[in-house]
């Protein structure tokens, strides 16, 4: 039962982070020019790790002061994940997303590197619904196996940030097509949608 929570922790871990652009798309773009990608994905993987926690823990003590908070985060969290599925699903039909090219240029500081990753997951407010109050919610079903969900998330968050990172220059081929892009907007969207119905 504990590796079926653990498992099930990095699923919906591992679908929460993909919903999450702007850093995602940093990410790749460090991957791709070979810059600072162990900074950025350390980064990017604590910070979740983090914030992880504080969902976990805090939003499971919120709920057990008021029970009416849990529905309440819960129908919000089934409302964007269906928004924001079906953008994609609409992004992935119509296409349009530029395709990353690596380019030529000067490489910028580590420090300025990273005050940019950090600003894109901090300031992100995706995150905040995504990471600490959606996965915080989800975490509520597992009564006493919640640090057991929560390892899972936080191993799927390292394993995604450092996999996109190291495992860009293997795809750069790939993503220099703008139908790439419209393929990982089919996956998201049905990602978002069945998370969305399991919440239901």
């Amino acid at each position: 039962m504990q590796g079926s929570v653990v498992l099930q922790g990095f699923l919906v871990g591992f679908a929460l982070i993909l919903a999450i652009g702007a850093q995602n798309a940093f990410v790749l773009r460090q991957g791709l020019r070979g810059e600072h990608v162990l900074l950025v994905c350390l980064a990017c993987a604590l910070s979740d790790a983090i914030l992880i926690v504080a969902g976990v823990a805090g939003f499971g003590a919120i709920v057990a002061a008021l029970p009416w908070v849990d529905p309440v985060f819960r129908t919000a969290g089934i409302a964007f994940l269906v928004v924001y599925g079906s953008r994609s699903l609409l992004a992935a039909w119509r296409g349009g997303n530029e395709a990353l090219q690596a380019s030529t240029h000067r490489a910028p500081t580590w420090q300025a590197t990273l005050a940019v990753c950090l600003a894109l997951t901090w300031l992100n407010p995706h995150v905040y619904l995504d990471t600490v109050l959606l996965l915080g919610s989800v975490a509520t079903r597992f009564d006493g196996q919640r640090a057991d969900f929560a390892t899972g998330a936080i191993l799927a968050s390292f394993t995604f940030f450092f996999t996109l990172g190291y495992g860009a220059r293997l795809v750069q081929p790939l993503f220099a097509r703008p139908a790439a892009w419209r393929v990982l907007d089919g996956i998201v969207g049905c990602t978002m949608l069945a998370i969305a119905y399991g919440l239901a």
